[in-house]
């Protein structure tokens, strides 16, 4: 099978890029799961858009604040002068926005925001009706259940990729690779993360030798509800703090404000790592949400008040317990401002599992779905203006086993490790424990898929131990 466009993965990177490829192009998507099973459809927050043109200089400076001065500013600017761009073209294709009654976009503000300048849909659906929406307009072909095990990659070409598809090992080539497989949470204990987000396209990045920038840089989110049986636990958006609801310990009290004058509307880390410090000198924290009417709630966050009256929290007039788990990898395959990876000549790496340089060292809340949608965008113009000649090329299938017994085990043994030594508060000793066991695992009989997540897991330890002062995410405590 030889298509023009391969895209691997169907959030909102991946999609969007397949929506601005022209319809006479053969395009194929592969997609783990069945489509909904992603990040994207689970994203509750909202869209960041500069407001107007006089919004643009303050969206860029809150995107460089939030980045800790690690951000790439070129990349900064395209993602905020092209926002409206892209916001429009949803509009113009169909897509609503929340708005009032008088027809006006409805924004709303979040952490390290100096306005309200984020744009929702759904209350609190933002992420399941954006990737409904999108999935109902994609005209090409899509493969489900299918799992990318290799790149076929040569000198600078990417021909390709090996899928495992009904059980069977087969190579799909293409003359454009688009890698939109998302970020890392599998590897960590607790995370927010779809079931498929497992690093694997990470760990082959590893080894073709293709680079990874800032990986020491994860990010927590820090009202989470972490008491599930499900790998993936319940976020609770940042827009119920830029909404009004508090963090709050077993006496109502707004701690917050003794770690950061901006209380609940600090940027994520500081207020990930308040609440990490202040549950570890045995206080219990909350997310109160006492400031809601129960109509406006139920209206605002319809999502979040289901779940919670599911569970038995009669929200809003009860508070829901938290706890900060991962979220979201500000680092990644390393591009350049068209998402191209450096290097090859026909390989596109796009949304959470790209490194653009958007984020540096922090991500500014909201906005990882804008740059899904303005770099997935730029990669296809960039695609389209340089069509490639790529002569066919064939490459062996590997047949190392994907699944062995001791995988389970040594997962868990995994995920364990990167939360209790590779998050919120780190130690040098502790992150060179964690190198060793992550070693130790790697040397065992385990299979390919496990192998390509210690790969990325050590990429992350690496470059933790490499950066020896706290920035942004990367917290370290010496």
């Amino acid at each position: 099978m030889r298509y023009d466009y391969i895209i691997v993965g169907a959030g909102i990177a991946g999609l969007y890029a397949a929506l601005n490829i022209p319809e006479n192009k053969n395009v194929l998507i592969i997609s783990k799961e069945p489509l909904w099973e992603c990040n994207t459809f689970y994203a509750q927050g909202g869209i960041t858009t500069a407001k107007d043109e006089s919004d643009i200089p303050i969206h860029i400076e809150d995107t460089l604040k939030a980045g800790a001065g690690l951000c790439d500013k070129e990349a900064v600017e395209i993602l905020s002068r092209n926002s409206t761009g892209v916001i429009n073209d949803l509009i113009h294709r169909g897509f609503e926005f929340d708005c009032d009654e008088e027809g006006n976009l409805l924004f709303t503000r979040e952490a390290a925001h100096s306005t309200a300048r984020i744009l929702h849909a759904g209350g609190d659906a933002t992420g399941r009706k954006l990737h409904i929406f999108l999935m109902q307009n994609i005209k090409h072909k899509v493969l489900e259940g299918a799992v990318v095990t290799d790149l076929l990659c040569d000198d600078g070409i990417c021909y390709g990729v090996t899928v495992r598809y009904k059980g069977i090992l087969q190579n799909i080539y293409a003359k454009n690779i688009f890698l939109a497989s998302g970020g890392i949470g599998s590897l960590y204990e607790y995370h927010t993360n779809a079931k498929t987000i497992s690093a694997d396209i990470h760990g082959i990045a590893v080894e073709k030798g293709i680079e990874l920038k800032d990986m020491e840089f994860t990010q927590f989110h820090p009202t989470v509800f972490i008491k599930s049986k499900k790998a993936r636990k319940l976020l609770l958006t940042e827009a119920l703090r830029g909404e009004g609801a508090t963090v709050v310990d077993e006496d109502g009290k707004r701690f917050l404000f003794d770690f950061d004058e901006r209380g609940e509307l600090a940027p994520r880390d500081i207020v990930s790592r308040a609440i990490y410090r202040y549950k570890q000198m045995g206080h219990q924290v909350y997310l109160s949400f006492e400031n809601f009417d129960e109509e406006f709630f139920k209206y605002r966050f319809p999502t979040i008040y289901k779940n919670f009256q599911e569970l038995g929290f009669r929200v809003p007039k009860q508070r829901v317990p938290i706890s900060p788990a991962f979220h979201f990898m500000m680092g990644g395959i390393k591009t350049d401002c068209y998402s191209k990876v450096l290097g090859y000549k026909n390989l596109y790496a796009i949304g959470e599992v790209a490194c653009t340089g958007v984020h540096g060292a922090n991500r500014l809340a909201s906005n990882s779905l804008l740059e899904g949608l303005v770099f997935s965008k730029r990669a296809v113009e960039d695609s389209l203006l340089s069509e490639k000649d790529i002569k066919r090329k064939e490459f062996k299938i590997d047949q190392t086993p994907l699944v062995k017994n001791i995988d389970k085990k040594m997962k868990n043994l995994l995920r364990e490790t990167m939360w209790n030594s590779v998050g919120i508060i780190r130690k040098r000793d502790k992150l060179i424990e964690a190198a060793q066991v992550l070693e130790d695992i790697g040397k065992k009989d385990i299979g390919r898929f496990l192998k390509l997540r210690v790969l990325t897991a050590k990429k992350i330890v690496e470059s933790a131990i490499e950066r020896r002062e706290s920035v942004g995410a990367h917290y370290i405590e010496d």
